[in-house]
């Protein structure tokens, strides 16, 4: 009886496990892009992903030139850039998302897909951040977005791979030995 016991447990386990698992792949999350459209993570198999939390107003904003310049080299590699914009840190992300649409633009040529702007910590963090930042929705690590142009590195099959934080440039020797690896 003990034993039918322990095994209907670890049964129970195994299905909570997966359950929670399937809640939280990164090929569930949705967001939206900062033209307003829906844009599906599912739609990102098979791809590596960065995604960046950008500022139109900081001392790492010229890092919109280097990120531009890693997709435009990578990009027909199976490589994207998501960058979200956000206003959490220093009120240095103050505009809309037509205003940071025209600033990235105008400023940086940015083609790479930006989403809507969103909140990276707190109370209102976003989906897309909880998914990134918790290790009991990524199965990686726990982290905290320390500042803006902090950049997740995302696999081919959904898994967090690495965060690479604000003072190293996109063109790190991190980020593109990680490109450069899966494309051999």
């Amino acid at each position: 009886m003990k034993k039918q016991i322990s095994l209907i447990m670890i049964a129970i386990v195994v299905m909570t496990t997966t359950l929670v698992k399937a809640q939280a792949s990164f090929y569930s999350l949705k967001a939206k892009t900062i033209d307003g459209k829906d844009f599906n993570f599912a739609d990102l198999k098979g791809k590596k992903v960065l995604i960046v939390n950008t500022a139109s107003k900081c001392g790492f904003t010229p890092q919109y030139e280097d990120l531009e310049k890693l997709y435009e080299k990578y990009k027909d590699k199976n490589f994207v850039i998501l960058g979200f914009p956000a206003n959490n840190f220093g009120h240095q992300e103050p505009g809309t998302n037509t205003e940071i649409t025209e600033f990235c633009t105008k400023n940086y040529g940015v083609t790479f897909q930006m989403m809507e702007k969103i909140s990276v910590k707190g109370d209102d963090m976003s989906d897309v951040y909880k998914w990134l930042t918790k290790k009991e929705n990524n199965g990686k690590m726990d982290s905290s977005v320390k500042w803006n142009f902090q950049k997740y590195m995302i696999d081919e099959k959904g898994n967090l791979v690495d965060v690479v934080y604000s003072e190293k440039k996109p063109d790190c020797k991190t980020i593109t030995d990680w490109i450069i690896d899966w494309n051999k």
